[in-house]
């Protein structure tokens, strides 16, 4: 995994943890070996709450805006 590493990305945050009351789209710090699977989930329209590549400590996960949670394994 990454270890720290990361790149911005143009994410939207949701209504719901926005401060301002609305979506909007915002420039966040995305662990850099996930960044392709946010990216690609951004442009194609699936709103997301969090995400982390597990940092070598376990999975990584990305949660979705439907509850949903995308679970990333490393193959060994």
């Amino acid at each position: 995994m990454c270890r720290d590493r990361y790149q911005k990305v143009m994410v939207r945050i949701p209504k719901d943890l926005s401060h301002l009351g609305r979506s909007y789209m915002r420039e966040k710090k995305i662990d850099s070996c996930i960044t392709p699977i946010v990216k690609a989930l951004q442009e194609g329209g699936i709103d997301m709450r969090a995400s982390c590549c597990g940092h070598g400590n376990g999975n990584g996960k990305i949660l979705l805006q439907d509850g949903r949670n995308l679970i990333i394994s490393v193959a060994e």
